[in-house]
């Protein structure tokens, strides 16, 4: 790889949680001189993935991720969400096996007193993300400074602007998972984009709006290997790496994170798209190489992790009720 030279001297991003962390997530911090925003303050686990529920390693590992979501919210004037996945935003119930949290003080913490800048919920939005985003705002609105919806507009703060997208897919076009917006952060001569659950990106079009203008910095999600020949199909992939790998030529730094690090085998399925970036003296990172910190790929391993460290007896007792509607904080 090449010599790393920091992509930013006058902003600073702080990837939060990921799944180079261990977790379903892309919740970033960006603070700029003028002003610090939260992006996509969201974190989930895998409910059900090789046929088993979450490892207590895992659940450990969320339950300390929530908490440094939670401190950098409390320096954030702005949080984003840029659609409706509980991975991407927080919601306000009780939930201790995909996203742990309670019944309102986990989104409230994060989510009072900011401004929230918000994908569309009525246009480019499929209806179990509209019905998400229903609820959600019913409980934001007392507890938000303001709410608006960024699809498309420019927010500027001193000389920070924040650039949103149109609606664009997730993943493929015409998928059935709906859109998301994409948020580039200016400040002076330096572009952050964050471009989460673009899978790839699939869409074309997507990817003519990253290189529409130069970057400093791009995180992005990346192809779902994980789902080949289930909801992806072989030639869909290969489209998403290649339009990849035409980014990384473009793009000097680029954070490469979601999906991709799913699949147990994701390292090997990137090396052509790093090569790429290696030939180009460019940097493709996950978002815990960015930080100088070690990967952890959870969920991909998750088999390992039962065989290797196995779960306490209460934990195994725990597992047995998970079919009940309502499940107990578990013993970790």
């Amino acid at each position: 790889m090449p010599q790393q030279v920091p992509p930013l001297k006058l902003m600073h991003v702080t990837p939060l949680a990921a799944e180079s962390f261990g977790v379903r997530s892309m919740c970033t911090l960006v603070q700029t001189p003028d002003v610090t925003i939260l992006l996509d303050p969201g974190i989930s686990v895998c409910p059900w993935r090789f046929n088993l529920p979450p490892h207590p390693l895992e659940l450990q590992n969320i339950q300390m991720l929530r908490k440094k979501i939670a401190n950098a919210a409390d320096k954030a004037e702005i949080a984003t969400i840029s659609h409706y996945h509980y991975d991407h935003y927080t919601p306000y119930f009780e939930d201790w096996i995909v996203n742990w949290t309670n019944q309102t003080e986990t989104a409230r913490q994060i989510y009072q007193n900011k401004t929230l800048l918000i994908k569309n919920t009525k246009t480019d939005i499929n209806k179990s993300q509209q019905e998400r985003a229903k609820t959600f705002l019913k409980t934001s609105i007392a507890h938000a400074k303001a709410i608006e919806e960024a699809d498309k507009k420019t927010f500027t703060y001193n000389n920070t602007k924040l650039h949103f997208s149109q609606a664009v897919p997730h993943g493929e076009d015409n998928t059935a998972l709906g859109h998301v917006i994409m948020l580039t952060v200016e400040y002076q001569n330096e572009r952050f984009m964050f471009a989460p659950d673009i899978q790839g990106p699939m869409s074309d079009q997507t990817q003519k709006l990253i290189l529409e203008k130069p970057l400093s910095l791009l995180m992005l999600g990346g192809p779902p290997f994980y789902l080949q020949d289930i909801r992806v199909n072989t030639a869909t992939l290969q489209k998403a790496v290649n339009n990849l790998k035409d980014i990384v030529k473009t793009v000097p730094f680029t954070i490469l994170e979601h999906h991709t690090l799913r699949d147990e085998f994701s390292q090997q399925k990137i090396n052509p798209i790093k090569e790429q970036a290696k030939q180009a003296e460019h940097n493709l990172l996950t978002a815990a190489e960015f930080v100088n910190e070690e990967n952890h790929f959870l969920e991909a391993n998750r088999k390992k992790l039962y065989k290797t460290f196995l779960p306490s007896k209460e934990f195994q007792q725990w597992i047995k009720t998970l079919n009940n509607s309502n499940i107990k904080k578990p013993p970790i």
